[in-house]
């Protein structure tokens, strides 16, 4: 019987993709892998996710849940959470975990992607994640838990890496190219 607090999200936009080298977010914590998912608001996979982080809760605290839990569900045009335009209509959720996710294309052979020229920030995917709620040190409220992930997509990066072919042009050598060394620091002002 499937678990109500495993989804499998409709498509979003991957940003922070750490999904081949584990990170710890903050010295001292234990490194994760993880992701954070801008989902359109109006995205109807939003449902799912919702019902599996109100089935985390009622299983951690059944019918009587604390008052003002964390909420997973971020929003993107807050001021207070301004992360750039790619956020700007959007729904953003962070989720991690200890163990590398698997990562696969989304061709019917559902190919191993082992690459993070192949998965990045930016890219188009979609995931299996699973809900759940904490309550750790004062912190009260549900958080997902990151397992696989499907590329969808190419889309603009968003962590500023340019691939090598956009960064030049045609090479066309001409005699001020050459360097005859007698340059100093003091001919670039420093």
């Amino acid at each position: 019987m499937p678990s109500p607090t495993k989804v499998k999200t409709g498509k979003f936009r991957s940003s922070y993709a750490n999904v081949f080298v584990a990170r710890a977010v903050n010295e001292g914590e234990d490194p994760k892998y993880s992701i954070t998912m801008l989902f359109d608001k109006g995205d109807p996979s939003l449902k799912d996710l919702k019902a599996a982080a109100k089935a985390a809760i009622a299983a951690k605290w059944g019918a009587n849940p604390p008052k003002k839990l964390r909420s997973p569900f971020r929003d993107g045009d807050d001021p207070d959470e301004d992360r750039g335009e790619a956020y700007k209509g959007k729904v953003f959720i962070y989720a991690s975990g200890k163990s590398k996710p698997g990562i696969v294309d989304g061709s019917t052979d559902r190919n191993s992607i082992t690459s993070p020229e192949e998965f990045y920030s930016g890219c188009f995917a979609r995931a299996t994640v699973n809900a759940f709620a904490y309550d750790t040190k004062g912190n009260r409220g549900v958080s997902f838990g990151l397992n696989n992930l499907q590329k969808l997509g190419d889309g603009e990066r968003l962590d500023g890496h340019t691939s090598a072919e956009d960064d030049f042009d045609d090479y066309k050598s001409d005699s001020t190219d050459a360097d005859d060394g007698s340059s100093s620091d003091d001919d670039l002002g420093l």
